[in-house]
């Protein structure tokens, strides 16, 4: 399985996911979603974040293997079939699953569509990265 991944596509898309995520939840969305989940600056600030930004970027870097792993089993589709499996992704299994568990815990209609929003970007910005490598 790992032997077909292009890490260069697969690290770079990871980097530019987790990029998106601190563009939107510092200066796109920051203030919101602290309000949204309740927490301040300080409070944020006490967290482990080597642990935090670490494990996050593994989580990106995760997601970037199976797409790009997905991608080569597909024959390396057209740029516009990466993004709309990407961006589908979001769509179909990521936001869907978010949602449920939001509703379940109680979890504002605010935090949501941050949350989505961001997930969004994510694959998009990812699938952006794998659609200009395999294009090459």
């Amino acid at each position: 399985m790992l032997n077909d991944v292009n890490w260069l596509a697969t690290v770079l898309a990871a980097l530019f996911g987790f990029l998106v995520g601190g563009i939107w939840y510092g200066p796109v969305m920051g203030k919101r979603w602290m309000g949204a989940v309740g927490l301040s600056e300080d409070q944020l600030r006490q967290g482990n974040m080597a642990l935090i930004y670490g494990g996050a970027f593994v989580f990106s870097l995760i997601a970037s293997i199976f797409l790009s792993h997905m991608f080569t089993r597909l024959g390396d589709p057209p740029f516009h079939v990466v993004m709309m499996i990407s961006v589908g992704m979001a769509i179909g299994f990521v936001i869907p699953a978010m949602g449920t568990n939001y509703l379940f815990s109680h979890k504002s209609r605010a935090l949501f569509f941050i949350d989505a929003g961001y997930w969004l970007l994510f694959y998009a910005a990812m699938g952006l990265v794998h659609g200009y490598f395999i294009g090459r």
